[in-house]
């Protein structure tokens, strides 16, 4: 059964750092497209940041120049560096990654459980 299993998060300082990791467990044929995403109460999911199977980047205009991801292919693991923490970007964080599990299957859609991270001082 293919998982995706985050880690890191927990509070942070204005100005300081944390780190996302996820990893993609379980049986599959190819790991495509990797991304994060942010949840506040009462508030839509939004995409914090993405990244494809050869490296392209992509980022929410509130986080550019701050967060950065990057991804392991060999590891089958996905970060989120964030610097420069605001007391704004305190929400769940969710991991996200279309996985093809078999070469014969469509990509399917993956989310991990989230984790919390909370900017305060």
């Amino acid at each position: 059964q293919v998982q995706l299993v985050e880690s890191g998060g927990g509070l942070g300082q204005p100005g300081g750092s944390l780190r996302l990791s996820c990893a993609a467990s379980g049986r599959f044929f190819r790991l495509n497209a990797m991304g994060w995403y942010r949840q506040t109460p009462g508030n839509q999911r939004e995409l914090v940041a993405s990244i494809t199977s050869d490296g392209s980047t992509n980022y929410a205009d509130s986080v550019k120049g701050r967060f950065t991801i990057s991804r392991d292919n060999a590891k089958n693991t996905v970060y989120l560096q964030m610097n420069s923490l605001k007391p704004e970007d305190t929400a769940v964080y969710y991991c996200n990654a279309d996985i093809k599990e078999r070469a014969w299957l469509r990509t399917t859609n993956y989310w991990g459980q989230g984790t919390q991270v909370t900017v305060s001082s």
